[in-house]
């Protein structure tokens, strides 16, 4: 066995002292490495969220332009979309499905009717009753609706609230005759928040319905107009609620 110097040793101690010096170091380096990068990662994420907030409020901006732009040729209709719109993501919410997080559902609310775009003011704004070559026409708006929204690419699942929300739960509606579940959920969620606003608002033919009878009415058309999940969540929702997403938008 090989005895070392004292200064062998101590030369070996200042070796092994130097060598953890150099790792602790690295490891120093390394963690302000680690750091730096978690702070880029950080800012990164803080420039793409709020790029992605900006990006999604360019989008709300222009589909309410849109929407906007078509109420504005009926005087009876304007902030109709808008009213549907808020009442349907508050009835999504009672029913606790997760539409009122996406906003492409919003966005087929507020552009439900965009097809009207494609339809003549001489059967849009006709004062009698329409003809049947006339009804029919007119009943052509989803789909003309799903047709010019079809390939803009940020709207998705709007296009299935434009082209289905007149279906009937019990397959009496169009433009495809689709019945109970094969109805997109958003667009039954939203057959009763037009159905609530129209009975609501005044309309040239007939005044306004109060609120509660709006409601029973709605109610007693569950299992035929509307999916009856759709009524007992909306029927959960106090009148209050509605009055006040009314006021807030008038």
């Amino acid at each position: 066995m090989t005895v070392r110097s004292e200064s062998e040793l101590i030369e070996e101690i200042e070796r092994l002292q130097a060598e953890l010096a150099r790792r602790e170091q690295e490891s120093a380096d390394k963690e302000r490495q680690l750091e730096r990068y978690a702070a880029d990662l950080r800012e990164t994420f803080k420039q793409e969220r709020a790029r992605a907030q900006e990006l999604r409020e360019s989008y709300v901006a222009t589909v309410r332009a849109l929407s906007n732009a078509v109420e504005a040729r009926d005087a009876y209709t304007q902030k109709h979309a808008e009213r549907v719109a808020a009442y349907g993501l508050e009835i999504a919410r009672a029913l606790e499905v997760n539409l009122a997080e996406m906003p492409e559902i919003e966005f087929g609310f507020l552009l439900h009717d965009i097809g009207k775009v494609a339809i003549s003011d001489r059967i849009l704004f006709k004062p009698r009753e329409l003809s049947p070559l006339e009804r029919e026409q007119m009943m052509e708006h989803p789909v003309k609706g799903a047709e010019i929204i079809r390939d803009i690419g940020f709207l998705g699942a709007a296009a299935l609230v434009v082209r289905s929300h007149h279906e009937r739960w019990d397959g009496t509606g169009y433009p495809d005759g689709l019945a109970g579940e094969d109805i997109p959920i958003a667009a039954r969620v939203f057959a009763v928040a037009d159905v609530l606003d129209a009975l609501t608002t005044d309309r040239p033919y007939r005044p306004a319905s109060a609120l509660t009878l709006a409601r029973a009415m709605i109610t007693d058309e569950s299992g035929s107009h509307f999916d009856p999940d759709v009524v007992r969540a909306f029927n959960l929702i106090p009148d209050e609620t509605f009055e006040q997403i009314r006021a807030g938008i008038e």
